[in-house]
């Protein structure tokens, strides 16, 4: 597998942006300089997160997100 990160990555099994193979090796999210914990999806061309507003859901039941935008830098928990 290659080290390079995907320029979008999301941690939903229902999106197309899922891959399982690379979110086992734990990816971390700098944002704006600042690690972030809460990150559901990322896209680093159109510099943008998705990240979890609080406890609401939609009508699916599925948590509800904002998307902020900023400097987005993936890499791999535990690496260099």
């Amino acid at each position: 597998m290659s080290d390079e990160l995907p320029d979008r990555l999301c941690n939903d099994p229902k999106s197309p942006h899922f891959n399982e193979e690379i979110l086992k090796r734990e990816v971390g999210i700098r944002f704006n300089g600042v690690e972030k914990t809460n990150v559901e999806e990322y896209c680093i061309s159109e510099g943008w997160i998705r990240v979890v507003a609080g406890n609401a859901k939609d009508r699916a039941g599925n948590a509800m997100t904002i998307k902020l935008r900023g400097k987005v830098e993936p890499f791999f928990k535990g690496e260099a």
